[in-house]
C-alpha cells in the first residue's frame, strides 16, 4: 500500500481503477497549498497504516479500525443526528429522508474522527459506511457474561451500542466500481476539517449584503406587489438586503423558461428600482429547462434521455451545457442586476407523486449516469453560476437544495422544505463539518411564540432569511396563513413588528464581525458555524451538544424553539462567558439552566475578547461605511480582527483588502492598526 502525500497533513490512497467522473476529478478550485503550508506539521494518522480492502462481485469493500472511544460527525448535512459513532450512514441524495439513515440534501462522503483524522471517499456514487457497528467473526469468542439483569425496559436502551474497550471496524461499502481515491486528513477535529475545506480550495466569502436580512416574497406577487413591500420595508425602517422572487416570475415554472411573465411587465424598471434603494434581487428557478426556453433546442443534444416536469436536465459536465446555460444567465440577468439565485428541487424526489427527479439508470452525453448525477447537479450548477459571478467581478450568495464534496469555496447556502424546528437548528451544528453552509429559515410558524423562536434563530445563522412564499404580508404582521392571505393582522403585530425590527438591527450590527469570520473560513479553512467540538474537542461533555453552535470565535448561541418553554439547559465549555444581553458572567465547564423569553435568545460571549458592535443600517450599500463600537469583555487581551475590502468585487484577490487589528492596551485604551490597500470601510469609535 503507498500513500502518496500531496499536502501538510493530506495523504492520497489510490485502490484499484477510480472512475472518470468524481468530486476530485471535477473541481474548480485549486487546493490552497499556501494556506496549508501555514498549518503546522502533521503526522500521518495511524489508521492510515490499517486500512484494508477487497474486491467482490457486489463492488469495493474497505475497512480499517476505529476505537470504541472515537466520535464520528461529518456525512454532509445531517438533520436528524451529529454523533455518528455506531451508526451507517447510507448517503444518496433524497429530500425527504424518513429516518435517520444518513440519506438527505446534501450528503458528503467525509467523515471526521476525534482519532485524529478526516476521510474523504472520492465518489459520487451512493456509498455505504458502517462506523463501528461490528466485529469480525471470533472478537467475541471469550465473551463469557450471563444472568445480568436489564436495568432499563426500552428499545434504545436494548439496541444501543455498547461502548466496550474493543477496536471495531468501520466499513466502506462501494458497489459496482473497480476502483477509488482515498484522501486522509490528519489532526484533530478542527484541523482535519480545516484541512479538508482548504483542500478544496479555501471556504467562501460572500458579498457583505449577503449576510444581511433575506426576505423571499408572496409567490403570487405582481411587479407592483414587490415593489409596494420594499417601500414599506423602508418606511418601516425594516433592514432587508435582499428580496427573493419565487416561481410567479417565470412565464412557465416547473420546468422553467427563465423569461419575466405578465406579472413583471417592466423588469428592468424594477431591478434598477429596487437596486437604486440598496436592495438586490434573488430569482428562484430550477435546472430543468421547459421547450418554451428559449435556449431549449440549443441545450437538447447536451441533456439527460430522461426529462424532469416536460424539462430537459442539462449535462453540465459537458462544456456546451455549461456554457449555453451560463451565457444566457450572464447576458439576461446578472449584467441586467440581478445578484444570485435559488436552486430549487435538485435534490432528487423519487419516492413520492410529484417526481422531481430522474431515474439513476439516466445516460448523460458526459458520460455520467443518473446515480452519479444525482449527487453532482449541485454541485455543478453553483460551479457553473459562480463563475458567471466572477467573470463580471460581482460576487454572489444563493441557495440551493442540493451540494456534495468540496463545496467550501461556493458561496451558496442549503436550505429545506422539512421544517422541525430542533432538526434546522442541528443543521447550523452539523454542517460545519463538510464545508456545507445551512439556512434555518422562517417559513410556517404555529403562533407568535413560534414566529420569535425561529426568527432569532435565523439572526444568529450563517443566512437570516424569511421564506414568505406562501403569505402577502410579513409574518410579523400575522403568522396563520388563511388570515394573512385575507389581509386580517394580529391583533399585536405592533409587538412582533418591533421585536423582528430589534433582532433585524442586531443582525446588522454583527454584520463587519460575521463578515470577517467568514474572511477566515476562506483564508484558514476554519467554518464560521461549528459545533463546539471543533474548539474545544478534548472536553468530553461537548461531543454530542448538537443544539448549540459557534458563529464566529466569540459568540457562543443556543437557540431554543417553541416546545423549549422559557428554560433550557446550555453547556459553556471552560473559561468564563458573558450573556450577550445583559452581561452576565457565567463560569464555564458546566451546565447551566437558562431562563429566556420568547423575546430572547440565549448568546454567549467568550471572555477577553473585544466584540467590534456596528451601529446598523437599513442595507448594504456600495458605498456604506460602518461605524464600529468595540464591545470590552473582560481583559479584552486577545483583541478582534476585521476583515476590509470593498465588500462586493473579487478585487481582494489583487490584493486590495484590509486588516484592522483592534486592541486593548494595559491602560484600557483601545488601539487600531489597519494594514491593507483598500479603502477604508470601518470607522472605529473609540
Amino acid at each position: 500500500m503507498e500513500l502518496e502525500q500531496i499536502a501538510n497533513g493530506i495523504w492520497k490512497l489510490r485502490i484499484g481503477t477510480p472512475e472518470q467522473h468524481t468530486p476530485v476529478a471535477l473541481r474548480k478550485f485549486p487546493m490552497s497549498e499556501e494556506a496549508l503550508g501555514k498549518l503546522a506539521p502533521a503526522e500521518l494518522p495511524k489508521q492510515a497504516g490499517q486500512i484494508a480492502w477487497r474486491q467482490s462481485p457486489r463492488g469495493l469493500q474497505i475497512t480499517l479500525s476505529m476505537d470504541s472511544s472515537e466520535d464520528i460527525y461529518g456525512f454532509g448535512l445531517q438533520l436528524k443526528s451529529m454523533n455518528q459513532a455506531g451508526r451507517k450512514r447510507m448517503l444518496r441524495v433524497n429530500s425527504d429522508p424518513v429516518a435517520d439513515t444518513g440519506e438527505g440534501h446534501a450528503p458528503v462522503p467525509f467523515y471526521v474522527s476525534t482519532g485524529g483524522y478526516g476521510l474523504l471517499v472520492d465518489t459520487f456514487r451512493h456509498v455505504e459506511f458502517y462506523m463501528g457497528t461490528s466485529l469480525e467473526k471470533g472478537r467475541s469468542e471469550q465473551r463469557r457474561e450471563v444472568n445480568q439483569a436489564h436495568k432499563e425496559f426500552s428499545e434504545s436502551a436494548l439496541y444501543a451500542l455498547k461502548k466496550n474497550a474493543e477496536v471495531r471496524r468501520v466499513i466502506i461499502d462501494l458497489k459496482a466500481v473497480d476502483g477509488v481515491d482515498l484522501y486522509l486528513f490528519a489532526g484533530s477535529v478542527k484541523e482535519a476539517v480545516q484541512r479538508y475545506n482548504l483542500f478544496s480550495g479555501g471556504g467562501c466569502l460572500p458579498p457583505m449584503w449577503g449576510l444581511g436580512v433575506w426576505y423571499r416574497s408572496y409567490g403570487g406577487s405582481d411587479q407592483g406587489a414587490v415593489e409596494a413591500l420594499a417601500e414599506g420595508f423602508r418606511r418601516e425602517e425594516m433592514p432587508v438586503d435582499v428580496l427573493g422572487l419565487e416561481p410567479g416570475w417565470h412565464s412557465h415554472s416547473y420546468s422553467c423558461t427563465y423569461q419575466w411573465s405578465y406579472l413583471f411587465p417592466e423588469p428592468e424598471a424594477m431591478i434598477e428600482k429596487l437596486n437604486g434603494q440598496d436592495y438586490r434581487i434573488n430569482l428562484w428557478e430550477h435546472l430543468f429547462v421547459y421547450p418554451a426556453a428559449p435556449f431549449y433546442q440549443e441545450l437538447k443534444p447536451y441533456a439527460g434521455e430522461y426529462e424532469v416536469w416536460n424539462g430537459l436536465v442539462p449535462d453540465f459536465c459537458t462544456p456546451e451545457a455549461e456554457k449555453i446555460f451560463a451565457d444566457y444567465h450572464r447576458e439576461e440577468f446578472v449584467k441586467k442586476g440581478i445578484a444570485g439565485f435559488k436552486l430549487d428541487e435538485c435534490d432528487n424526489s423519487d419516492l413520492n407523486a410529484s417526481n422531481w427527479s430522474f431515474p439513476d439508470v439516466t445516460e448523460f452525453p458526459s458520460g455520467m449516469d443518473g446515480e452519479q448525477m444525482h449527487a453532482a447537479i449541485g454541485g455543478l450548477y453553483q460551479n457553473l453560476i459562480y463563475h458567471v459571478f466572477h467573470q463580471e467581478n460581482k460576487r454572489t450568495y444563493s441557495q440551493v437544495r442540493s451540494g456534495g464534496a468540496l463545496a467550501a469555496p461556493l458561496p451558496f447556502v442549503l436550505y429545506s422544505d422539512l421544517y422541525q424546528h430542533k432538526q434546522f437548528i442541528r443543521g447550523m451544528v452539523t454542517a460545519g463539518f463538510s464545508g456545507l453552509l445551512w439556512a434555518p429559515e422562517v417559513r410556517d410558524c404555529r403562533n407568535g411564540a413560534d414566529l420569535l423562536r425561529r426568527m432569532e434563530t435565523i439572526m444568529f445563522s450563517s443566512h437570516a432569511i424569511y421564506n414568505c412564499w406562501r403569505i402577502p404580508n410579513p409574518p410579523w404582521k400575522q403568522v396563520d396563513i388563511g388570515k394573512n392571505l385575507a389581509g386580517e393582522f394580529m391583533e399585536d403585530a405592533d409587538y412582533y413588528t418591533d421585536v423582528c425590527r430589534r433582532y433585524h438591527r442586531v443582525r446588522m450590527s454583527l454584520l463587519p464581525y460575521l463578515y470577517s469570520a467568514f474572511a477566515k473560513y476562506q483564508r484558514e479553512g476554519i467554518p464560521p458555524v461549528r459545533a463546539l467540538v471543533f474548539d474545544y474537542e478534548e472536553d468530553t461533555m461537548v461531543r454530542n451538544v448538537d443544539d448549540e453552535y459557534l458563529l464566529g470565535d466569540d459568540l457562543l448561541v443556543a437557540p431554543m424553539t417553541l416546545e423549549d418553554g422559557l428554560e433550557r439547559k446550555v453547556y459553556l465549555p471552560g473559561g468564563k462567558w458573558h450573556d450577550f444581553w445583559d452581561g452576565t458572567v457565567y463560569e464555564g465547564g458546566r451546565e447551566h439552566a437558562v431562563h429566556a423569553e420568547y423575546d430572547k435568545i440565549p448568546v454567549f460571549v467568550r471572555e477577553n475578547c473585544i466584540l467590534p458592535l456596528a451601529d446598523p443600517v437599513e442595507a448594504v450599500g456600495k458605498d456604506t461605511v460602518f461605524t464600529i463600537r468595540p464591545k470590552v469583555y473582560g481583559s479584552g487581551g486577545e483583541g478582534c480582527v476585521l476583515y476590509e475590502d470593498d465588500f462586493e468585487t473579487f478585487d481582494y484577490e489583487k490584493g486590495c483588502r484590509n486588516e484592522v487589528r483592534i486592541t486593548r492596551d494595559e491602560d484600557g485604551e483601545i488601539k487600531v492598526c489597519r494594514t491593507g490597500e483598500a479603502g477604508k470601510r470601518y470607522v472605529i469609535a473609540v
